[in-house]
């Protein structure tokens, strides 16, 4: 593995770019210093470097933004949002894939067993139709109330179904349970449960940036701390977890870089941009 280095840079954003607000769902919107600098090595040397998130596509913008990936000498950028439903270009926004599916049925079945949770699906350049306001800071955008059979009625690309009384425990207990058939599930630091199209990961979408660029998955760093990275972190040729992740995302990693708050995606991408 001596000579290789990576073409492709794969990054999770909240709690692998972003360090975690502790005791809460959101992350400090800010850039460390020592990420930026890799990044740019790593852009410098001709890499491309794309984010790959459980955000929707106007929740990564701005990440994209303050990392400042893009410019005049750069070719647009390649995005993957929405844990892989969707694949966008930026600037400007331009969505390129999208995989949907019928949420109805799993969305149902879900809130049989917590008919109290809240429920979200993204509208596109807005934020999001939700069933209750979620708690602040966890959504990005408006929220608009709407009743839960008109939010699922039509094709989603991905529904979020959040339990602020149950824990994450619960949640992969119940997805095991339910099976949640015709659907992809991961659930997040929290009671926090991403349903997606069968087959769609962030690995597939990322899949789908490689076919379009002309390398494949030998040529990929990615780095993640979450349930929802674990398909990306064991399609990379390289895939590193966060030094905070849970033991599940770091056994299904080749490795683990220091904690988000030590700024361990630096630390693993100044060993090959040194």
């Amino acid at each position: 593995m001596t000579d290789w280095r990576p073409r492709l840079v794969a990054l999770d954003i909240d709690g692998t770019l972003l360090k975690w607000v502790e005791g809460s769902g959101t992350t400090h919107e800010e850039i460390a210093p020592a990420v930026y600098e890799a990044v740019h090595r790593a852009l410098g040397a001709g890499a491309h470097v794309v984010l790959a998130s459980g955000r929707s596509p106007h929740g990564m913008t701005r990440i994209a933004d303050a990392l400042e990936l893009h410019g005049a000498e750069r070719d647009r950028l390649w995005v993957v949002a929405s844990n892989g439903a969707v694949v966008f270009r930026y600037p400007p926004l331009e969505v390129v894939h999208e995989e949907t599916f019928d949420a109805r049925e799993a969305v149902a079945a879900v809130l049989e067993h917590h008919p109290a949770a809240l429920v979200a699906v993204e509208e596109r350049g807005v934020g999001y139709r939700v069933n209750a306001h979620f708690p602040h800071g966890e959504l990005s955008g408006e929220m608009t109330i709407t009743d839960v059979d008109d939010i699922v009625a039509g094709p989603v690309s991905r529904v979020i179904i959040r339990d602020p009384d149950a824990t994450a425990e619960d949640f992969v207990a119940l997805a095991a349970r339910l099976g949640l058939h015709g659907t992809n599930y991961v659930v997040g630091w929290t009671a926090w449960l991403d349903l997606a199209p069968v087959g769609v990961s962030k690995a597939s979408g990322l899949q789908h940036v490689v076919d379009e660029l002309g390398l494949t998955a030998a040529d990929v760093l990615a780095i993640g701390d979450g349930r929802n990275d674990i398909e990306m972190l064991q399609w990379a040729h390289r895939g590193v977890a966060m030094g905070q992740s849970i033991q599940e995302v770091q056994d299904a990693a080749d490795d683990v870089t220091a904690t988000v708050y030590d700024d361990g995606a630096a630390v693993e991408i100044g060993r090959w941009y040194p």
